[in-house]
């Protein structure tokens, strides 16, 4: 049975003294004996040591939001996949549309990025959704397939990696697929992954969901057999609201 995973994206929200704020209030509406699926938070690359300090010693998880795919070097702006894992972090979110859409990220990238996380010892949340456009010309199994085949291209062992579909009209709109629409491409990555790296691994794969996940509709998507958790932007910057879809999760 595949443990359910929750990840809070906050994006680019939050001072550190924020960071803290939110990071303490998660872990209380948790508490103490928590254990009921694999939860996460991705604070800004200035809140990661701050916020670590806080979830230390709890169930909480630290996640990066992305990372470069070389250790060093003149890449001003950058952070390296070493350096975060340096900093604490167990997981690190790759490919995110915002990324593809704002900042050139590409298949290609995506790869490279991934390959350089799982070298240095880090887990990865690989993100792959079509646009609604795709959606609309009937292309959104070939997008996706595109995505998850050269985004793990040369990657033999999907044990670190979990994979989330976040479809890009949903992303921060307030709009959702629906349980069934949601369920369908993720039902399309675990038999595309199945091809890949056969029935085991794919049986074992965790892919989550994104896109405008809240307490209202959360446990509707986590009851479909091919959802395996969230990831959430918005909400998870509520921590009632994340606690709740967490809590949704567990069940």
């Amino acid at each position: 049975m595949r443990r359910k995973i929750v990840v809070g994206n906050w994006k680019m929200n939050n001072t550190i003294a924020e960071s803290e704020t939110l990071a303490a209030e998660v872990v209380a509406a948790l508490g103490e004996n928590f254990s009921g699926c694999e939860v996460g938070i991705a604070p800004t690359f200035l809140a990661l040591e701050a916020a670590g300090r806080i979830i230390e010693g709890s169930e909480v998880q630290l996640v990066a939001q992305n990372c470069h795919y070389e250790n060093d070097g003149a890449f001003t702006g950058e952070v390296s996949a070493r350096m975060l894992f340096a900093a604490g972090c167990s997981s690190v979110i790759i490919g995110h549309s915002e990324r593809r859409q704002y900042f050139g990220e590409t298949n290609a990238t995506v790869n490279l990025r991934t390959k350089k996380a799982l070298s240095e010892g880090l887990n990865v949340i690989l993100c792959v959704g079509e646009t609604l456009e795709q959606r609309e010309s009937g292309v959104t199994d070939a997008i996706i397939s595109s995505q998850v085949r050269e985004g793990l291209d040369g990657i033999s062992d999907i044990s670190s990696i979990v994979i989330a579909y976040e479809p890009v009209w949903a992303i921060g709109t307030g709009k959702t697929a629906s349980s069934a629409q949601a369920e369908e491409v993720h039902l399309h990555i675990r038999t595309l992954v199945t091809e890949l790296y056969g029935d085991d691994a794919a049986q074992g794969l965790r892919i989550q969901y994104g896109g405008s996940v809240k307490p209202s509709n959360a446990a509707e998507l986590f009851a479909m057999p091919n959802i395996d958790g969230g990831l959430i932007g918005g909400a998870s910057l509520n921590a009632a609201d994340f606690a709740a879809i967490i809590t949704a999760a567990s069940l």
